[in-house]
Formats: structure tokens, sequence, C-alpha cells
């Protein structure tokens, strides 16, 4: 994830009269390591990328062929907006709590498996096919996917298509991935979890790590 720029970097005089960065400046006050990990910075995940493009793409496909007063309207819509809420929620509650940020990522993966049910639906009942994975379309919608820096614009031409079946088509596959891509992340964050495990482990760590400094520090000062 990118670095955030750090307001103010005029620093701090040192003893030596050499000036200190901010950054050091903190670290010589701070020395004890952090337990709070960085966090956020939910705009490079790619499965909130792709939620973004699956929740903009299912307001307009709603809007179009399904009844605004519906309740399977609201329905679809809402677990869009889950989908991708729960990602960005997640990914903002990671740095206190790990068992947040996997239960939210569970809930956005759910909502979206709600969501791919409903477009399955759309088709089904309308007697529209599914398109197989071998079929062309769906190769030409993985070649978009594997474009850098994908946004709606390069799925606009088939999300707003006027024919149903394509449209649809096209939000399941966009889906899908997002589905893929979110499996994907709870894999990594269970992992994380039993390697590192949550808040009040990193806390006792670092509480052992300031009384070992601290005793090290009076060793040398005997």
């Amino acid at each position: 994830m990118p670095d955030q720029k750090t307001k103010g970097t005029q620093g701090t005089p040192a003893k030596d009269g050499k000036t200190l960065s901010s950054r050091e400046s903190r670290a010589s006050l701070f020395p004890v390591e952090g337990f709070i990990p960085a966090h956020g910075g939910y705009e490079d995940l790619l499965s909130f990328q792709k939620s973004r493009i699956v929740y903009d793409g299912t307001v307009r496909f709603c809007n179009r062929f399904v009844d605004k007063r519906s309740r399977t309207h609201d329905q679809m819509v809402q677990a869009a907006r889950s989908g991708k809420q729960n990602i960005l929620e997640g990914s903002q509650a990671s740095g206190t709590s790990k068992e947040t940020e996997i239960k939210l990522t569970n809930v956005a993966r759910a909502s979206l498996e709600e969501l791919l049910e409903d477009f399955r639906d759309f088709l089904r009942v309308r007697d529209l096919e599914e398109w197989s994975t071998e079929h062309s379309h769906t190769r030409r919608l993985r070649e978009l996917n594997r474009q850098p820096n994908a946004n709606y614009d390069t799925f606009r031409k088939g999300i707003e298509h006027s024919d149903p079946a394509i449209a649809a088509n096209v939000m399941i596959g966009l889906i899908k991935l997002t589905n893929y891509l979110l499996d994907q992340q709870l894999r990594r964050l269970e992992q994380d979890f039993v390697k590192e495990g949550g808040l009040r482990e990193r806390m006792t760590r670092a509480r052992l790590a300031e009384r070992a400094r601290q005793q090290r520090g009076g060793h040398h000062g005997s």
C-alpha cells in the first residue's frame, strides 16, 4: 500500500545539532514497535475495486431490467452495497481487530453470493442461458479482467448492453471473480491470524519487547 505523505517535515533538533526527521523523532520518543499494524487502504484491494464495479453495475442493471418497486430490486442493490461496504469496513477495522476484519469479509462474501444467485435467477426464469466457462464472451471477459487498473468503463459496453442476457452474464462473471478474490483474501487473513494472533497477542509481544529493551538498558547503565 502506498505510504501517506506526512505533514510538517521540518523535524526536531537533535543533541548533536543535526535535525531529526519527524519519523526519527517519533522513533526516539516511542522506541517500541507499535502493536497496531498499518490498516485501511481498502481502495488498493483488488476485491474492493471489483466490488465497486459490481455495485455500480447492479444499480444500472436493476434500474433497467428489474421493477424499481419490487423487493427484488431493493434486495439486489442492497446485496451489492453490502459486499462493497463490508470489504471497506473490514479493511478499516483490521488494525485493531483481525477477528472483525475476517467477520466483515465473510459478510461481504455471503452478500455477493446472494447477489450472484439473484442474477442467475433472472436468467433462469426467463429461459436465458448462463455462459459456460468456455463461452467466447466469457473468455473475452477474462481478458478484460486481466487489464491493469480495470474500472467500470472497462466493462461498460457489456454491463449496459441492451440485451439483458448479455448484461446479466457480464455481471455474473464480475461477481464470480470478486468472490474468488475474497476467497483468497479470507484464506490469507485466516493464515495471518493463526500465525500472528489478534490485538491482544500483539500487545503482549509489544510489552515483552519493551521489558526486554528496558532490561538491556539497565544492564548497560550498571
